[in-house]
């Protein structure tokens, strides 16, 4: 049988490393209970928040 290869896998690890960096910073500045929580929710939605900064910045409509 032929092994099926999963292609582009990196950006699934660069993304794994985002989400662990991003929790480590939120839950380390996490004033509450409830900021770490949050912080948890922020880091997993992370990309959505960059792309959102950045199009703001860039002045797009």
């Amino acid at each position: 049988m032929r092994e099926k290869v999963q292609k582009k896998a990196s950006s699934n690890t660069v993304y794994g490393l985002g989400i662990i960096g991003a929790l480590v910073y939120y839950i380390g500045h996490a004033t509450s209970f409830w900021m770490g929580l949050f912080g948890v929710v922020k880091a997993i939605f992370w990309p959505a928040f960059l792309v959102y900064e950045l199009l703001k910045y860039l002045g797009a409509s």
